[in-house]
This record gives C-alpha cells, structure tokens and sequence, in this order.
C-alpha cells in the first residue's frame, strides 16, 4: 500500500511571511520616528500612537514557534536529536549574527562599541541577548529546555485546562509587569528576572496557544471559520483603540513612550491573540486561494519568504541601518519623511529578504540562517528545511 502523503499546511507560510514583515514594519516605522525632529509635530505623534498596532508581531512570533515545534516533534519522544538539531538550527545563527552584526557597527562606527572591548562586549551580548533584536533567538533556545515539560504537560493533563491556565497566568502576568514592577527595586535582580523581556516564561502562554493549535488544528479551525465575522470586528476595533490606549498610558498614568507601547500588557495580550487568531483566518483564506487560482508570482513569493522568514529577522539589523544612514543624509520636513515610509519599507524588505535569500541559495551560508547545505556529520547532503509544515493527522478531538 502506498504511503499517504501528509498534508502541507500552506496557511504557516503566509503566516511566517505576515509576522516577519510586520516585524520589519515596526522596526522601519521607529527608524522613521528617530529621524523625525518635532517631537509634538504630527507626523511623529502620528507614529508613535500608531505603534501599539502593529506590535503583535512579536507574539505572533513566538505562537508561530509553538505551533511549529509542537508539528514537528510531539510524537517523536527522542529528545537527544531534537536537542543537537534545534540548539544548532538557531545556536549558530545565534552566535555568527551577532558576531557579524557587531563588526559591522564597528565598521560604520556605531555608538557604543569599539575593538578594545570587542570580546566582552561580544559575550555580553551572547548571554543578555539585548543587541539587534537578537532576544528573541534566546528566548527560543530557552523555550527548547522546556519543550519536553510541555509535551509531557499536554499528553497528561486536558488540553483546554492547560490553555485557560496559561491565558490566566499570562493575563496576572501582564498586571504585575504593567503595574507592579515599576514601583519595585529590582536593581538587585539577576538579569533573566530584571530584564523580563527576554524570560521564556513572559510568553508563555503564546507557545501554548501554538501547541495547542497543532494538536487541535481542526478544530480551532473550525471554530475561527464559524465566528471570524465577530473575531474581525473585536479585532479591528481592539486595533483602532490601541491609539486610545496610548493616549491613556501617556496623558493618564504618565508613561513613558517606551512603557507606553510595551507588548507586555494586559489590553497587549487580548489584542495579540485575537489578532493571532485573525492571521491564522488570512493563512487559511491563502490556502484556500492558491488551490483556486492564485497569482503565481505571489505563491512563489509566499514560498520562498517562508523559507527564509528566519534569516529575514536575523538580519534586519543591516537594512534597518542603511534606511537610518538614508534618511540622516535627508534635509526635509518630518511630513515628507512620513510620505517615505513605504519606501524606506520596500527598501528593508529588500535588503533584509535579499541577504537571507544569498545565504539560502549560497553554501556554506544557509548556517547563517539554520537552513544549512551541506551537514558534515551526515552521509546524505542538500538543503533541509529548518521547519517543515506538514501535519501526519489533523485531530478535532480534545484531551
């Protein structure tokens, strides 16, 4: 009997593809921000009451990162070879990115780096991850000790308990972050609790939400499928109101900009789930598409931005750079460089989507971005996907 063949889940590339380059969007529009000159101007104020709306990308990320994990190795129990595969598919990437990312701010001469103090700056940077939005490779190898507790967690207790506990947890967590910790002295903290963005635990509940999606895909499915009408309006106006919440977290509780667009809150986490859960419905609209006609420049485009959506965040730091070189050389208004912004978009895009596609198709860089092509220690060599996206069985059935 021939083997069937496991359906492809289409819908997680358009989703990779929607995360990543709303990830850029963000990053481009504070690069435009920076540039700006009026602070009480209104373009700038326009950008900064604007941001909250495009910052689910973040936690989009990380749910992606659940869902995928728990599609590949759920059923697998040899927890040595995910171990070796994953720490290497984002360790080294981890490790030449900032290697490479910090010669090249020394080379354009960056503040706050130089060559007397490379090496422990670059340490640093390895244990903190706080440079070139690299936090969010350690959270990830973070996440990777605790996978096996989460399967274990998932294949003995019931699966909607789990979730409810984890949007709970998150939920007090967001609270106490927002509202607590301001008025604590955490000078004492070690690193991992003080600087709560890169602490696996402060997105917990996105990689359950992921795990349980895969577990559960159809039925989530079908539960988006019938209510996606009021799921769309809750959503929109949820992102119509961050401007609102903005203006409450600046002019009310006297925020900071930086407090003020923190994902970490507790409206944030509504908000990012609902729209999480908004992109999945445009994932399946994609899937659905393409088996009906689709433009087959944009399939081709879906595909090969999902292979390289991982390279494209590890290295949007130099697009993000040249756009800021860019737009210093410019003597205009602030209102002209809001007009630039799609422009200075495309430009990241481009540059971050071309690099990642270099060291895609270009041995031996695919290790730059976990997608390596040539595997030493294997008798069998080519390119290997870094995730792949098809499911054995697709289950409604709850725990």
């Amino acid at each position: 009997m021939a083997k069937k063949k496991k359906p492809y889940l289409y819908e997680v590339d358009l989703m990779r593809i929607f995360f990543i380059f709303g990830v850029l969007l963000n990053h481009t529009t504070t690069t435009f921000a920076a540039q700006m000159t009026a602070a009480n101007g209104w373009p700038h104020i326009l950008l900064n009451s604007t941001h909250l709306m495009i910052h689910f990308t973040r936690m989009g990320f990380m749910f992606m990162t659940g869902l995928v994990l728990t599609l590949n190795y759920y059923h697998r129990d040899n927890w040595p070879d995910f171990f070796k595969k994953r720490f290497a598919g984002s360790g080294w990437p981890y490790l030449l990115w900032n290697l490479v990312l910090m010669i090249f701010a020394l080379l354009i001469g960056a503040p706050g780096f130089s060559w007397s103090n490379f090496g422990a700056s670059y340490l640093d940077a390895i244990l903190h991850g706080d440079q070139f939005y690299m936090y969010y490779i350690l959270v990830t190898l973070q996440l990777y000790l605790l996978f096996p507790l989460i399967v274990k967690m998932f294949k003995k207790w019931p699966h909607k308990r789990i979730l409810l506990i984890s949007f709970l947890a998150q939920l007090i967590l967001m609270f106490a972050i927002k509202y607590g910790l301001p008025n604590v002295d955490r000078s004492n903290w070690i690193w991992w609790f003080r600087s709560y963005g890169i602490n696996v635990f402060t997105y917990q509940f996105y990689f359950i939400f992921g795990a349980y999606t895969s577990l559960h895909y159809q039925a989530v499915n079908d539960f988006i499928q019938r209510h996606i009408k009021p799921i769309a309006a809750v959503t929109l106006s949820l992102g119509v109101g961050t401007v609102a919440y903005y203006a409450w977290n600046r002019g009310i509780l006297g925020l900071s900009h930086t407090a003020a667009v923190s994902p970490h809150q507790p409206y944030m986490l509504v908000y990012d789930t609902l729209m999480i859960v908004f992109v999945f419905w445009i994932g399946k609209c994609y899937s659905y598409w393409r088996q009906h006609g689709i433009w087959n420049w944009f399939e081709k485009f879906v595909r090969s931005g999902a292979k390289v959506s991982f390279g494209i965040y590890l290295d949007q730091t130099i697009g993000l750079t040249l756009l800021s070189g860019l737009l210093s050389l410019l003597s205009v208004p602030d209102w002209a460089l809001f007009l630039l912004i799609p422009l200075g978009y495309l430009f990241v895009i481009a540059v971050s989507f071309g690099i990642a596609w270099f060291c895609y198709r270009v041995p031996p860089f695919g290790i730059m971005i976990g997608r390596p092509q040539v595997h030493l220690f294997k008798r069998k060599k080519g390119m290997v996907l870094h995730d792949h996206t098809n499911r054995k069985i697709i289950t409604t059935t709850e725990k």
